[in-house]
């Protein structure tokens, strides 16, 4: 019985049918009579009831719309070569959460998607959508699109949006020569200022309304000149020594070892040195031990010492501090997988002053704001900064306290050489010097090695905060300090000389008072026993001192 079957996808259809049975009496009639011998069946030709019938319009209609075999889309081109257009942009369809329409999967090769821009200014490396702006970050050049709309000129010399159909816009290039290098890692925004480096012109920018402008220039020209050229693109191999604590057996699998791992946190993807082949696959951490899965087999026994081996480079951290208001900037030679102390600096510029405020003493691999409190992450693990939650939380960074340190230079009557004498200051108790000294005197020959030239400056010994410099005399018992004393609150030293010897000198290290020069450099640090890790001020400072010669 014939039926008819509808189905959803048309393309080319064969109907069939096919008879191949063979008959033992004749269709219609009864078996032969009892008894009587039948000559046996009978073998008819069926293949006059088969057929085929191949269908390739809609539904079998007549006039209706052939199909077609479509689109392959597992079909492999016959030379399937991959393109890096490092400088072009494509976006996909768009994407609403509130219809559920999501097509950004969606690259229709019937639209405009792409949008190219110089070759010569290098790859971009970020983009930045602002308002109805694309911000579009190249290596060596900065431009900003519209987005779902163009620009038009008018007779009258203005200008004027419309509706466009392309998704990007014109890109029209800020002025000056400026790019993000290959560090898109420094950008930080904040309102409508954006900051990010410029490592190819030793350069820290900042973009806002009245376009590029050099920030590093404000002070720090030299500075951001010597450092910012240290940090290299370039993949580096790093070596960390590491000791296998735990013994064992030659393994037969992969096996589990303790690395005590002083300089680094072992991650996924590290190599041991001395190991043909085979990675870390997991790590886990237990009162400073780290654990870990290598996926190639060797023995423990054997194996004491080891090197963890890290493949980095140099990068350039930025982000926006909101709770000081700073743009902070850390130049990292090394990551914090190779080391969290050492090859970095971290900065910090103010917009209130427009200049470079602080030095900061952590090394970050991320730093960013969420509403008003700032965060940053380290090997994994995430911080919030200026947490007030614990007492005496400051200078406390990822479990290690630092110090706080002031420079400043005492340099009254600029052209006449003095005799510093003293030091003061109006601020906290726990303040120490850790140095004090004049200016170099000059290239001179260096006796001690010669052809050798070697700068003289003078010198003092440091000088220890009120609380650290009290001591009692052997004799009288009486208490007495040997750094900083406090008179009606206010805290002063004597300068003692720790100079050298110069030729012809017959007066000179602790026999003289203070020391002499035009200017005199002083660093002063909070110390490690008073109210440790609580608030330190310094409202100002100053040193008594005698006119030597004009």
């Amino acid at each position: 019985m014939s039926k008819i079957i509808e189905i959803d996808f048309f393309n080319s259809y064969w109907l069939k049918s096919l008879k191949t049975e063979n008959a033992d009496s004749i269709d219609g009639f009864p078996k032969g009579h009892p008894g009587i011998a039948y000559p046996g069946g009978l073998a008819l030709d069926y293949s006059l009831r088969n057929y085929y019938i191949e269908e390739g319009r809609i539904r079998g209609g007549y006039n209706n719309t052939f199909t077609d075999i479509g689109v392959r889309a597992y079909l492999d081109e016959e030379y399937p070569l991959q393109q890096k257009r490092i400088n072009t942009l494509i976006y996909s369809g768009v994407y609403n959460s509130r219809t559920g329409i999501n097509k950004t999967n969606v690259f229709s090769v019937g639209e405009e998607l792409t949008r190219s821009l110089d070759p010569t200014h290098g790859s971009i490396q970020k983009t930045y959508a602002e308002d109805t702006n694309l911000i579009v970050f190249q290596e060596n050049k900065i431009h900003r699109a519209l987005i779902d709309k163009d620009t038009i000129y008018t007779t009258e010399s203005g200008t004027q949006t419309q509706a466009g159909a392309a998704v990007i816009g014109q890109l029209v290039p800020y002025k000056g020569e400026y790019g993000i290098s290959k560090n898109p890692e420094s950008f930080a925004i904040y309102n409508y200022r954006k900051y990010f480096s410029d490592k190819n012109r030793n350069s820290i920018m900042r973009l806002s309304n009245d376009g590029l402008t050099e920030i590093s220039m404000y002070g720090m020209q030299d500075y951001f000149r010597d450092n910012l050229s240290e940090v290299s693109d370039e993949f580096q191999s790093h070596y960390i020594s590491s000791t296998v604590v735990s013994g064992g057996s030659t393994s037969t699998s992969s096996i589990v070892i303790n690395l005590n791992a002083n300089q680094v946190k072992p991650s996924v993807g590290m190599t041991i040195s001395g190991q043909t082949g085979g990675y870390i696959t997991n790590v886990s951490e237990n009162a400073g031990n780290y654990t870990i899965l290598y996926s190639k087999l060797f023995d423990p026994a054997i194996v004491t010492t080891c090197s963890l081996s890290y493949e980095t480079r140099g990068r350039i951290i930025g982000g926006w501090d909101v709770h000081n208001k700073n743009y902070v900037v850390s130049l990292q030679k090394t990551t914090n997988q190779v080391s969290t102390t050492s090859d970095y600096q971290t900065l910090t510029f103010d917009e209130q002053i427009n200049g470079w405020v602080s030095f900061l003493t952590f090394k970050p691999n991320i730093l960013f704001s969420v509403v008003n409190k700032t965060y940053t992450t380290q090997n994994a693990d995430l911080y919030q900064q200026y947490d007030t939650s614990v007492v005496n939380n400051r200078g406390l960074f990822y479990g290690v306290r630092s110090a706080s340190n002031i420079t400043f230079v005492f340099n009254p009557e600029p052209s006449t050489i003095k005799n510093f004498k003293t030091i003061n200051y109006e601020g906290s108790n726990g303040w120490e010097v850790k140095s004090f000294v004049s200016g170099f005197e000059g290239q001179d020959p260096n006796p001690s090695a010669p052809p050798a030239y070697i700068e003289n400056r003078d010198t003092t010994n440091n000088i220890l905060s009120y609380q650290e410099g009290l001591y009692s005399d052997p004799n009288t018992g009486q208490q007495l300090r040997t750094g900083f004393d406090r008179k009606e609150n206010k805290y002063v030293a004597n300068l003692v000389s720790s100079s050298n010897a110069r030729a012809g000198e017959v007066i000179y290290g602790s026999d003289m008072t203070g020391i002499k020069g035009y200017f005199a450099t002083v660093k002063v640090e909070t110390d490690a026993t008073t109210q440790l890790g609580g608030a330190k001020e310094l409202w100002s400072s100053g040193s008594s001192y005698s006119i030597s010669s004009y």
